[in-house]
């Protein structure tokens, strides 16, 4: 593939890593680590590792990611900030 647009996954894969871990909000938290799961998912099948791009999006961009949403909502605040 052409290494400009893996580069540009690559770019996409770093920004989603780095707002899952600055933002304040859980559920955006969450959803942003789905993200990062399905670049990485891309990012596999660019490089030819399609058995390792299917479980990353199976495990890492369905499960986990629903799992982590179902514990936010499950979750209340305390406080209002």
């Amino acid at each position: 593939m052409i290494w400009q647009v893996e580069f540009i996954i690559l770019f996409l894969v770093i920004i989603c890593g780095i707002a899952a871990l600055w933002v304040k909000d859980l559920l955006s938290a969450a959803i942003l680590f789905g993200a990062y799961s399905f670049m990485m998912c891309i990012l596999w099948a660019v490089m030819g590792a399609v058995d390792v791009a299917f479980t990353e999006a199976s495990v890492g961009a369905g499960v986990s990611t629903i799992f982590f949403v179902a514990a936010v909502f499950r979750t209340s605040r305390r406080t209002k900030d």
